[in-house]
């Protein structure tokens, strides 16, 4: 069988023609990491002041009577609450728990706050919600009004970047909020 030089050219016309098309970009829909944490189980933290339940994801670490950090180690982030006693200075307490709170509306995009009353174990205080890439992303005081006084911050141990912290951010949010729901005096 003899091949016709006419059919080889037009072979590698075809070939060319085939192999030479500009390559087609698709660009790769937008994907978002899915980050699921446990649903917290409570254990009691007792003081020789206040009581509260906390997520046993935490490590709790007693600094002294007067400081408790609940470490999040696979989350790189901690809640630290400190207590002080109430001698006379509740209005100066309150006033350096809102202005903490309120220096990071420099690179937050809004702070929220929400009063919080619970009146049958006399706490009150406010739970401070900050939005946006401030190095806390929550805080919040309580007190009796009379004796004891408890502030309670969250910090993460990475540059804040508040879109890639906010599932962590939210899940220990939730935690502040069962602490301040559960914390009781103990005098």
């Amino acid at each position: 069988m003899k091949i016709n030089n006419s059919v080889i050219a037009i072979l590698l016309l075809f070939l060319l023609s085939v192999s030479c098309k500009e390559e087609v970009v698709i660009p790769k829909p937008k994907a978002m990491l899915r980050l699921e944490y446990p649903i917290p189980t409570e254990a009691q933290l007792e003081t020789n002041n206040f009581v509260f339940n906390y997520n046993e994801q935490a490590n709790p670490i007693i600094k002294n009577q007067n400081a408790v950090v609940l470490d999040y180690p696979k989350m790189k982030g901690s809640i630290f609450i400190t207590y002080k006693k109430v001698d006379g200075n509740l209005k100066k307490l309150i006033t350096d728990a809102e202005r903490l709170s309120m220096e990071h509306m420099k690179k937050a995009d809004n702070i929220e706050h929400r009063v919080f009353i619970n009146e049958d174990n006399k706490v009150y205080g406010t739970y401070f919600q900050i939005i946006g890439d401030a190095a806390s992303q929550s805080q919040f005081y309580v007190t009796d009004s009379i004796q004891n006084f408890v502030t309670g911050s969250v910090y993460f141990y990475t540059k804040p970047n508040y879109d890639s912290i906010l599932p962590a951010a939210d899940y220990l949010q939730n935690d502040m909020r069962a602490i301040m729901e559960t914390l009781r005096w103990k005098n």
